[in-house]
């Protein structure tokens, strides 16, 4: 007997969470679709959300060759690591992860980006030479996944003030902003450079310098 129907019926009523055992802490993964991209973004929760102090949180954007290859041209795989453990000592907290790859370019224009790097442009006028915006990134869905976590006050984890600002704006009070400022080499030493001088993140240039 083929029961197919059957297994398909019953998985439509599974939701899309379950137990993330890493070697960061016990997590629990939640998916949310996103209607108008089609794109699915993960809430990774450890502990109660109730508070009473703000929630930490990290917003992490995602980066296939950071995240996943171990890449040395940014900071991301670096940052999603140390936000992780920083949860886990903490012994609660959120990490959301956003499907917008590149600072919301996408992952083929990322790698057209880095070509244009690898010839002397920064990560700035890289994006602007592909007539892309410097950072494309639209933080609402992140706001609706806090919101449907109970989450409404955070300590987030960020060099960019534009986060903060747009998370402000959507609704989420983050009472406090916490640099993570980590993965600092050779090879994205200009990347965070530049990141700095011309986008206004947190990041110390004399300590990136070595000074």
């Amino acid at each position: 007997m083929n029961n197919s129907n059957i297994n398909v019926r019953e998985a439509m009523d599974i939701p899309a969470e379950a137990r993330l055992p890493t070697v960061s802490g016990d997590f629990q993964i939640r998916v949310f679709h996103e209607d108008s991209t089609g794109l699915d973004h993960v809430a990774l929760i450890l502990g109660d959300m109730a508070g009473p102090d703000p929630v930490l949180v990290r917003i992490h954007s995602e980066c296939l060759t950071g995240d996943a290859f171990g890449s040395l041209r940014c900071d991301c795989g670096p940052q999603l690591n140390a936000a992780m453990m920083l949860i886990q000592e903490k012994g609660w907290g959120c990490i959301v992860y956003l499907r917008q790859e590149g600072r919301g370019i996408g992952l083929r224009e990322k790698i057209k980006a880095y070509h244009l790097q690898d010839d002397g442009a920064d990560t700035l006028d890289a994006n602007l030479m592909l007539g892309h915006p410097v950072d494309g990134r639209d933080y609402n869905i992140a706001s609706e996944i806090l919101k449907a976590i109970n989450i409404t006050e955070v300590s987030l984890l960020t060099n960019n003030p534009d986060k903060v600002s747009q998370m402000q704006n959507l609704g989420i009070n983050v009472v406090d902003k916490i640099p993570i400022v980590v993965g600092v080499g050779v090879d994205n030493v200009e990347y965070l450079t530049t990141k700095a001088e011309r986008m206004g993140h947190s990041i110390d240039v004399n300590t990136l310098n070595g000074d």
